[in-house]
């Protein structure tokens, strides 16, 4: 079996404020609840702009602006100590506009599913052609719009659209793609669509990250926490191929991996297998964001006079290649999983997916110089009374090294502070399990700030009403071997290794 190393990352944020307010999950359930309540009619005004969601530090932090050694000193709360001033693209990726992320849907539908006003269209073709990795077939996709009065005419009851919002005007629709099939509604369509249009926007800063050609992409593999398929087959996919396509990967394959929050590093265990047992010379693993996810939290923010900070939809894409000994290296031997048998109590699932496999290496808790788990930003959970969650596997993380004597029992707060990390990833379900610490890990692997780096993710299966356990996944990202040990058990070498020995027996088999 091959070796394999993670090539390279991208990490990118769609600002959409106005699809959370119309379409995120909490709001839409009180809106068809209860109507437009006092939650609903003050929302708004606890909504951030594009310039401060860009210059909020996580947000920064997540995209490569910040980094994220540097987020933990940031003046506390951080949304009153806004870093003015901040670039929009950063070292992993971007956070994009609205108008501009309306305008990406556009593209990135086939069916004749968006429609767009026309002027809005000219306005956001004018932005998007200034685009840094916009390219022309892409360009070329965007339609020249519909009038008004034709969009809010589909927007009827009857026709079932759903209006697409930007300033507060509708400037689009998304369209039903089926009388009957609830698979296929606009409700439906637009969350599918927005996931696969950010999961486009990540996965052409991988290629620019890389230097990657689209077309030397050999195989996708999507991880969000969506469904796309009609009533025969619900929730079929295929996501990444469909994100391929509209990118120029022509010589790709795809396939979806779902796991909940555990999808991500289920994906990138697939991925690695994959090309270490030579299956594909190459492995992208990306995951675009989650609609309903939108301001999930945001009546606590609301009742407390907070700004509601849920408004981005997160995206990432990851390049796995065999190893070079240059780039980090994903370690298939030490795979952390949340047996069927294992336990659903938090110290039976940390165990599962930190101790058990490190033992398997030989190596223990101690070893770990950081363990990337559930990144939400503490500012969002905290108002929510979800506390601060990537604290918490930390403080259990910790707790079950003293039981396991890695470490001393006083020594435990030292091993959170310096083998913890600070949220900065939106509450997308599946985004901040442990996958925005992929690219920061083998950034800091590489430039020596650590050596080992344990990515977490886990999984609540009991929401699909199927079953009661919980899941989880887990793997390493380590210093990789040199160049001249990944040559030194290639399969040639091992060829002329077995023949020189068979020649030897051979010849003491005649003397």
């Amino acid at each position: 079996m091959s070796r394999v190393a993670i090539k390279g990352s991208a990490y990118c944020l769609q600002h959409t404020p106005e699809l959370g307010l119309h379409y995120g999950n909490t709001p839409h359930v009180e809106r068809h609840s209860h109507g437009e309540t006092d939650y609903l009619k003050k929302l708004p005004e606890h909504a951030q702009s594009f310039e401060q969601a860009k210059d909020y530090a996580p947000n920064m932090a997540y995209i490569g602006t910040l980094p994220l050694e540097d987020l933990e000193n940031q003046a506390k709360p951080m949304y009153e100590n806004r870093l003015s001033g901040a670039d929009r693209y950063g070292k992993f990726g971007e956070i994009m506009p609205e108008d501009e992320f309306i305008g990406l849907m556009d593209i990135c539908d086939v069916f004749d599913l968006v429609w767009i006003e026309k002027n809005f269209a000219a306005s956001v073709k004018e932005k998007l052609s200034n685009h840094k990795f916009m390219t022309e077939s892409m360009l070329a996709r965007l339609e020249e719009g519909k009038d008004g009065a034709e969009i809010e005419a589909d927007c009827d009851e009857k026709h079932g659209a759903l209006p697409l919002y930007f300033g507060g005007k509708i400037v689009g629709c998304v369209r039903k793609g089926h009388e009957v099939d609830e698979n296929l509604s606009a409700h439906v369509l637009l969350e599918n669509i927005a996931s696969k249009a950010s999961a486009v926007l990540s996965l052409l800063h991988l290629l620019q990250n890389t230097g990657m050609k689209a077309e030397d992409v050999d195989f996708v593999i999507e991880c969000s926490e969506e469904g796309a398929g009609d009533m025969c087959q619900r929730a079929g996919g295929n996501f990444a191929k469909a994100i391929a396509e509209i990118v120029g990967c022509k010589n790709a394959s795809g396939c979806d991996v779902r796991g909940f929050c555990a999808g991500p590093v289920n994906a990138m265990i697939a991925g690695a297998s994959q090309v270490a047992a030579e299956a594909r010379s190459n492995v992208v693993v990306l995951a675009g964001g989650a609609v309903p996810k939108l301001y999930m939290n945001s009546k606590d923010h609301v009742k407390k006079e907070l700004p509601a900070l849920e408004d981005c939809l997160g995206s990432f894409a990851v390049l796995i290649t065999p190893c070079d000994g240059v780039s980090p290296e994903m370690r298939l031997d030490a795979i952390g999983k949340h047996t069927v048998g294992a336990g659903a109590s938090p110290q039976a699932v940390t165990q599962a997916l930190t101790w058990e496999p490190l033992q398997k290496v030989g190596l223990d808790l101690a070893d770990v110089d950081k363990f990337g788990a559930e990144l939400h930003i503490p500012e969002i959970t905290l108002p929510a009374g979800a506390g601060d969650v990537p604290m918490a596997n930390i403080k259990m993380i910790a707790a079950l090294a003293v039981m396991k004597k890695s470490i001393e029992k006083a020594d435990m707060m030292n091993f959170v502070k310096e083998k913890g990390l600070p949220g900065f990833a939106h509450t997308q379900g599946h985004i901040p399990a442990g996958a925005p610490f992929i690219g920061q890990a083998a950034e800091w692997i590489k430039d020596g700030k650590i050596k080992r780096a344990m990515i977490i993710g886990k999984g609540s299966l009991f929401l699909a009403r199927l079953t009661n356990l919980a899941d989880g996944a887990s793997f390493l990202i380590e210093t990789p071997a040199s160049a001249d040990s990944v040559a030194a058990v290639s399969k040639d070498d091992v060829k002329n290794i077995l023949l020189e020995a068979l020649s030897e027996i051979s010849d003491s088999l005649t003397k």
